[in-house]
C-alpha cells in the first residue's frame, strides 16, 4: 500500500498479488460493484472487511471469499450513522490490526423524477447516504490509515456528478458533492501518505440496469461511444489498481469508467459517408 512502511503491503509481493498482506474495507458491499470489488480485493491478497445494511448478503459474500482461501469479515453498517461508520473501521482494525484501503461505495436516493416532484425526505436520504456516508467513511478510515503508515481511499462518484442528468437531481447533486469531498481530502492528507481518489462509472451492468430490461440496456449502450455497457469487474479492477503501489503518485483525481462518455459527443455517421 502507498505510504505504508510494512514490507508485506508494499508493491507487488512475491505471490504476484498487488495487495498481499493489506487490509481493505468496502462500504456498500452487498451486491453489484461493491461485491465485485470486495472479491477483487480478496483475490489481490487483501483481508476484506464488508459493510452494508444487508447483513445476510455481506455474510454470504464473506463466506464466498473464505471459500476461495481469503480472509473476510462482515459488519452490518449504516454509512449515514456516525457510530456505525466508526464501528466498521474499529472492527476492521480489531480483526486485522490495520487498515490500508477503503472503497466508499454505498449509495441511495429517490427514483428518477423531475426535480419539483421529488419528496424532500427522499432527497435527504440520497444526500445522507452519498455525501454524509462518504464523509463519515473517510473521517474514520483516514485516522486508521495514518496509524498504519498510510493508505488509499476510493470514493464512488458517477459521470452524473460531472454534468446534469434529467430526473436525477438528488443523485447528481450527491455525486458532485462526493467529487468535491474527494479533492479536499486528497489535499488535506497528500503529504501524510494517504491518497484519496474517486471513480466515475458510466452505464454498468448492475442489478438496476439488469432489472430495467433489454430495451433500457440497448439505450444505455447506444449512449456510450464504445457501444457497450461496462461490467462490474472493470470498475472493481480500477478500484484495486488505485489502491495499489502502481497508482502511488495519483491522488485527488476522478477516474471515468465510461467507455468514452465524458470525452464528448460522438457523431455516428452512416457507413460510406
Amino acid at each position: 500500500m502507498t505510504g505504508t512502511s510494512t514490507s508485506s503491503s508494499t508493491g507487488t509481493s512475491s505471490t504476484g498479488r498487488p495487495l498481499d498482506g493489506a487490509v481493505a474495507l468496502v462500504a456498500g458491499a452487498s451486491k453489484g460493484i461493491g461485491a465485485a470489488t470486495a472479491l477483487a480485493f480478496a483475490r489481490a491478497g487483501a483481508a476484506v472487511v464488508l459493510g452494508a445494511r444487508d447483513g445476510d448478503a455481506i455474510e454470504a459474500l464473506a463466506k464466498e471469499i473464505r471459500a476461495e482461501g481469503g480472509r473476510a469479515l462482515a459488519v452490518r453498517t449504516d454509512v449515514g450513522d456516525a457510530e456505525s461508520s466508526a464501528d466498521l473501521v474499529r472492527q476492521a482494525v480489531d480483526a486485522y490490526g490495520r487498515l490500508d484501503a477503503a472503497f466508499n461505495n454505498a449509495t441511495d436516493g429517490p427514483r428518477p423524477a423531475p426535480l419539483a416532484e421529488i419528496d424532500p425526505d427522499d432527497f435527504d436520504r440520497g444526500i445522507r447516504t452519498n455525501i454524509r456516508g462518504t464523509f463519515l467513511g473517510m473521517k474514520y478510515q483516514i485516522p486508521a490509515m495514518l496509524a498504519a503508515g498510510g493508505g488509499a481511499v476510493v470514493n464512488m462518484a458517477s459521470t452524473a456528478g460531472t454534468h446534469g442528468v434529467s430526473g436525477l437531481a438528488a443523485y447528481s447533486a450527491a455525486k458532485a458533492g462526493i467529487i468535491g469531498l474527494t479533492k479536499v481530502a486528497a489535499l488535506d492528507y497528500a503529504d501524510q501518505g494517504v491518497r484519496v481518489n474517486a471513480v466515475a462509472p458510466g452505464p454498468i451492468l448492475t442489478h438496476h440496469l439488469e432489472a430495467a430490461g433489454p430495451e433500457a440496456r440497448r439505450g444505455a449502450a447506444m449512449a456510450v461511444p464504445m457501444g457497450r455497457i461496462g461490467r462490474v469487474d472493470e470498475v472493481a479492477a480500477t478500484v484495486v489498481w488505485l489502491c495499489s503501489e502502481q497508482a502511488s503518485f495519483i491522488t485527488g483525481t476522478l477516474i471515468p469508467i465510461d467507455g468514452g462518455q465524458l470525452a464528448g459527443n460522438r457523431i455516428r455517421r452512416p457507413m460510406g459517408s
